[in-house]
């Protein structure tokens, strides 16, 4: 039972690590942009029998700097978190929440997929996709 709960761990680890790498490609190595990207948020993407429902954490990112755009292989969110104005001088800390712009791509299948409803509540961008019916 021992080696299991190693197994277990190392694949875990070994999945983890997968992450990190693939968010420091994505941070390093994606093509030149107009706008330079900050951050890029943290998405669950849920596959159900009936669609896809997508969760983007966006706490502090005022409503009105959401833009979402959809395009034939995927959807693109964009916005900004502004950092908070402070008055007089000030000693940071820390400084572990990311600011600015940011742009976040998620690659779906849209010829498949249509948008039913889209919600904003706690600071997470609710996106649901419907199964468009086969012609």
């Amino acid at each position: 039972m021992r080696s299991r709960d190693f197994s277990t761990w190392m694949w875990s680890e070994a999945l983890s690590l997968l992450e990190q790498a693939d968010r420091l490609q994505r941070q390093f190595f994606r093509p030149p942009t107009a706008e330079a990207r900050a951050w890029e948020p943290p998405v669950d993407v849920i596959e159900t029998e009936d669609g896809v429902t997508i969760h983007i954490a966006l706490p502090g990112v005022p409503p009105d700097s959401i833009a979402v755009r959809f395009d034939p292989d995927g959807i693109s969110v964009c916005a900004a978190r502004e950092f908070p104005a402070r008055e007089g001088t000030a000693r940071i800390h820390a400084l572990e929440i990311p600011y600015g712009r940011f742009e976040r791509r998620i690659v779906l299948p849209m010829h498949a997929l249509a948008l039913v409803g889209q919600d904003l509540q706690n600071g997470c961008l609710t996106l649901r996709l419907g199964r468009k019916e086969a012609v």
